[in-house]
């Protein structure tokens, strides 16, 4: 009962709404055409940020559930190389992925057989729990550099 109640709560912070906007609501509100734009001051535009959202979150999906697992290399698989999606299909596509992979980890937290307290399938040390975790701040505090770019934007 108890691993319930905490899989319930991780599932509410994971989709957003707890304690920040969650993320498709912020997405709505931006337009294509300024997603590569880099507002003065900062060095990475919203693209950049977002895409480094969806590669920390496949990444740590990945490290848990994937059958093999490779562990890419720090900065440089992280971050874009580029400040914005080549085409606005690229960018729907960036989108629809980072929300497959929520929804694939939702399914992960879900299933009865994850066992939080479990070491994560790729781990030594790493419980599932530590990684779902992870992948809850990450995705919030990246949320909160995307309202701060879209605001000096002025798209929120």
């Amino acid at each position: 009962m108890q691993a319930e109640l905490i899989k319930a709560q991780l599932l509410r912070h994971l989709k957003g709404g707890e304690a920040f906007m969650p993320v498709e609501d912020l997405l709505d509100k931006v337009r294509y055409k300024r997603i590569g734009e880099r507002p003065v001051g900062l060095p990475y535009s919203f693209y950049e940020v977002f895409y480094h959202m969806f590669y920390a979150q496949r990444d740590l999906l990945d490290f848990c559930t994937a059958e093999s697992y490779k562990t890419p290399s720090w900065p440089k698989d992280y971050w874009s190389s580029e400040k914005t999606a080549e085409t606005k299909e690229d960018w729907q596509a960036l989108k629809q992925d980072f929300f497959k992979d929520r929804n694939a980890l939702v399914a992960f937290i879900e299933n009865p057989e994850t066992d939080l307290l479990g070491i994560a399938k790729h781990g030594e040390k790493q419980q599932i729990l530590r990684e779902l975790m992870l992948a809850i701040e990450h995705n919030a505090y990246h949320l909160g550099q995307l309202v701060i770019i879209a605001r000096l934007l002025g798209l929120h």
